[in-house]
């Protein structure tokens, strides 16, 4: 079974999406199960994970709804307020839904490089593992140190680190970034998505090549035992539809891991989200 680790729906409204500006109109519409289901046809995916867009437990309540209503959606990864007192309350209520898997918070956007380390949202994480959530970690480069402090206080939770940690390919600047994608690797309850790379490259001019060797360093760390495929619909639209992006990935592995394609292509994230084929 071929799975998408990785994509969003919205039904647009400019006051609740205001990151979308003008370069961004491809982006400025609803994008619904429906839509996407066309959009994987091609390249015959079965599923996805649908990850949170916007920090509401609303938006969380409704990717639940869209789950429950379709097959294809296998699992959520939603918003919850991790630094809440209510967390407990919080996290029980979610996690009566089976289709509730993991919980992500829009960390790449917090102007404090070192916010995974705030007592609060420490203590949130903390309580994920009672209610057999994952945490997926959504980072720029440079809140990897402040990541590799985090990640040693909880060796039992399992994480996967969103979009390669977003590294400055379009300037084809690579460290510290491998070395510190290395050392977090070295942690084997992290995993990693090879999503949401094409925006992070030039979005007039990109070609495959240019992202190989943050995929080479990528699979030397990480091996493809805890690799997942992941488009990041329809923001990868900005810079091209669903197959071409994702055919990007799949050639790489294709190439140098072929043995392991049913695993990136859908086995390891149906293993890491504890979710059914």
């Amino acid at each position: 079974m071929r799975i998408d680790s990785h994509q969003h729906f919205w039904v647009y409204d400019p006051h609740q999406y205001e990151w979308m500006n003008d370069q961004m109109a491809v982006l400025k519409q609803d994008h619904l199960p429906g839509d996407l289901s066309i959009a994987q046809a091609d390249l015959e995916f079965d599923g996805s994970i649908a990850i949170q867009a916007r920090q509401t437990l609303e938006e969380t309540r409704w990717l639940l709804d869209l789950a429950d209503k379709n097959e294809r959606i296998k699992g959520v990864v939603g918003w919850v307020d991790l630094r809440s007192e209510q967390i407990d309350n919080i996290l029980a209520e979610f996690g009566e839904n089976p289709k509730f898997v993991g919980v992500r918070h829009v960390v790449q956007d917090e102007p404090d490089e070192r916010f995974l380390l705030k007592p609060d949202f420490l203590r949130g994480i903390g309580r994920l593992r009672e209610y057999d959530l994952t945490y997926d970690v959504l980072i720029y480069p440079t809140q990897l140190p402040a990541t590799l402090e985090f990640v040693p206080q909880f060796p039992d939770q399992p994480f996967v680190l969103d979009h390669i940690a977003k590294p400055y390919i379009k300037d084809g600047t690579i460290e510290p970034w491998a070395a510190q994608i290395a050392q977090l690797a070295k942690f084997s309850n992290v995993q990693c998505k090879i999503s949401g790379m094409v925006t992070e490259g030039d979005w007039q001019s990109w070609e495959p090549g240019d992202f190989d060797p943050y995929l080479e360093v990528i699979l030397e760390a990480f091996g493809p035992k805890r690799l997942m495929i992941g488009s990041d619909w329809p923001v990868c639209r900005l810079v091209g539809e669903y197959t071409p992006v994702m055919q990007l990935a799949i050639d790489f592995m294709q190439t140098h891991v072929p043995e392991h394609m049913d695993d990136f292509l859908g086995g390891n994230a149906l293993a890491f989200y504890g979710v059914t084929a």
